[in-house]
């Protein structure tokens, strides 16, 4: 499999595939069947972003683009 495939790419194809194999209709019913997680995603992100303020996160996503990635905030 190529590795320069996108995320949505491998997914359009996973889909393709499961359309073939098992119908639209069975293609749902497959991909019905995964659990969607559990436990409290907003408390849970509240507890990660406590003391991260706006320009905090602003400037992570400003570095992270610039290709500096040391791990810091």
């Amino acid at each position: 499999m190529n590795q320069d495939i996108t995320p949505a790419q491998i997914r359009g194809k996973g889909i393709r595939a499961l359309v073939e194999a098992l119908g639209p209709v069975g293609m749902a019913r497959f991909l019905q069947q995964f659990d969607t997680g559990s436990g409290d995603y907003t408390k849970e992100r509240e507890c990660w972003l406590r003391g991260i303020t706006l320009d905090d996160a602003l400037r992570e996503i400003k570095r992270r683009r610039e290709g500096r990635d040391d791990g810091h905030v």
